[in-house]
């Protein structure tokens, strides 16, 4: 568990969680999931000291939850919000050549489609965060706060709830990085399903896709409406009198407006993700039923070419004495020439018919 104290121009590590709250500034408590379960009836104490209400039992039941959605709920103490991010990081494996290449990158792609929950918990001047085990979502924050905190251009958070967006932004930019990952990768894996001399078989990688993409789907339509939920808490806000609080409650709304664009923008694409694999899957099968009526055809049309064929020489095959030109040494050569010019005239045609060749000229 790190302790961190903020301020509008510094920002300070605690060795402990502090008696009282500091006059200026807010505490930000960050705890991986299983810290916070052992410590939870301290970090209850503290907040009953500091701010005179406690986190009720079934939000810290909610926190503990390794499983839960993204959703948001509000008390009159505090509001709740609970984000999944990646568990794992997206990467940028491009694939290389081959098939087993292309394919084996996707599932790479595929499988950083894993997600787990970041649950923080915005009081006026208090901000709890519990996260997994492996997230670095806390401990990049707490290095590039600490860097602002030295003199860097860009300003520290003004309260829990800003800084809770900023990490709730950085979580999404995740999804937009994957999003691009994914567009390359599918892309590659369509390519492949419609090369003609491609015999693709992996169809249990294409169900893991769309499969995947549908728990993604299902992932940010929870986070689309758990933030659009904060945004309607947001508003309902008590209107602050001072000129400066309104201006922060003003940026507040805007960088919770750009998280909701972010969010679907990645659901608009991942849907766009879905239908490409479809209609990709749609065209792969067309592709090779139109290939199957060109085999078809042409092989119709060369039993069209052999059977008058086969008919003249059934007819002189047959087993009678007194066959016209049977006997005549001019015999074979008229019968022979009889089906050049028979199959020669069948081939022009059907060439000229375009039974034979391309489909165009």
């Amino acid at each position: 568990m790190r302790v961190f104290h903020v301020t509008s121009d510094q920002f300070t590590e605690l060795d402990a969680l502090p008696e009282t709250l500091p006059a200026a500034g807010f505490v930000w408590i960050g705890s991986a999931r299983r810290e916070f379960e052992v410590r939870a009836a301290e970090v209850q104490s503290r907040l009953q000291r500091w701010t005179g209400a406690t986190l009720v039992d079934l939000h810290v039941s909610d926190l503990l939850n390794n499983q839960l959605p993204s959703h948001f709920d509000t008390t009159f103490d505090y509001d709740l919000l609970v984000f999944r991010r990646l568990a794992a990081a997206p990467g940028s494996a491009v694939p290389g050549d081959g098939r087993q290449a292309v394919r084996s990158a996707t599932r790479q792609a595929l499988e950083a489609i894993d997600t787990s929950p970041v649950g923080f918990a915005v009081f006026d001047r208090v901000l709890v965060t519990v996260h997994p085990a492996d997230c670095a979502v806390r401990d990049f924050f707490a290095a590039r706060l600490a860097q602002r905190g030295q003199g860097a251009a860009a300003r520290l958070p003004a309260g829990p709830a800003d800084l809770m967006l900023r990490m709730v932004n950085h979580m999404v930019d995740s999804y937009l990085e994957l999003r691009r990952l994914l567009a390359r990768q599918l892309g590659e894996l369509q390519l492949e399903l419609l090369n003609p001399r491609s015999h693709f078989d992996d169809w249990a990688l294409l169900l893991e896709a769309r499969n995947r993409l549908h728990l993604l789907e299902d992932t940010c339509e929870d986070q689309r409406s758990a933030v659009q939920e904060w945004i309607d808490a947001l508003d309902e806000w008590p209107t602050e009198a001072d000129k400066a609080a309104q201006r922060e409650r003003e940026l507040l709304r805007l960088r919770s407006r750009d998280v909701l664009e972010h969010v679907e923008r990645v659901l608009g694409h991942v849907r766009r993700l879905e239908q490409s694999i479809e209609t990709a899957v749609q065209m792969h099968f067309s592709a090779l039923g139109h290939r199957t009526n060109n085999i078809m055809r042409t092989l119709t049309v060369l039993t069209a070419i052999f059977l008058p064929l086969n008919l003249i020489t059934g007819f002189f095959g047959m087993n009678f004495d007194f066959l016209p030109l049977i006997h005549s040494a001019e015999g074979f050569w008229l019968a022979f020439w009889t089906m050049v010019v028979v199959g020669a005239g069948l081939v022009a045609f059907f060439w000229r018919k375009r039974y034979l060749g391309g489909s165009t000229r």
